[in-house]
């Protein structure tokens, strides 16, 4: 039962550790970077950060095939991920404050109309071979 207890509050710690090194790393200053200085403006470079996380524990009956003396099992695990997609920038001028995007979305207009013009394309080829 000690030694249980000695493991649980170990993942525990882990987890908690884990946890404390992803939220380090997610700040402030890694979604708007530190401001640049030009001539008559500001540029801050803004990022999309992502964090996940998840962990769990379990204990149940061991197989008896895995182990001949039997007994009880346990496992317990934890883990996270950290992503920062930029997004573009802030230029800040003494006239306006403008936000460019690092992409637009034309590409994926441009992609999503020849993928539907190519489909009709190919459907219309198709009923006019089966003729």
């Amino acid at each position: 039962m000690e030694q249980e207890e000695a493991t649980h509050t170990q993942d525990s710690r882990i987890g908690v550790s884990i946890i404390n090194r992803l939220s380090d790393n997610v700040s402030i200053r890694n979604i708007f970077g530190e401001p640049i200085q030009g001539p008559g403006k500001i540029i801050i470079p803004v990022a999309q950060v992502v964090l996940g996380m998840g962990g769990g524990y379990g204990q149940g009956k061991k197989s008896l095939q895995a182990t001949p003396e039997g007994g009880e099992g346990q496992g317990s695990g934890a883990g996270g991920g950290l992503l920062a997609l930029p997004k573009g920038v802030f230029e800040v001028t003494a006239k306006r404050t403008k936000f460019i995007p690092v992409s637009s979305s034309r590409p994926y207009v441009v992609g999503a109309s020849l993928g539907l013009l190519l489909g009709w394309w190919l459907g219309k080829r198709k009923r006019m071979n089966q003729r």
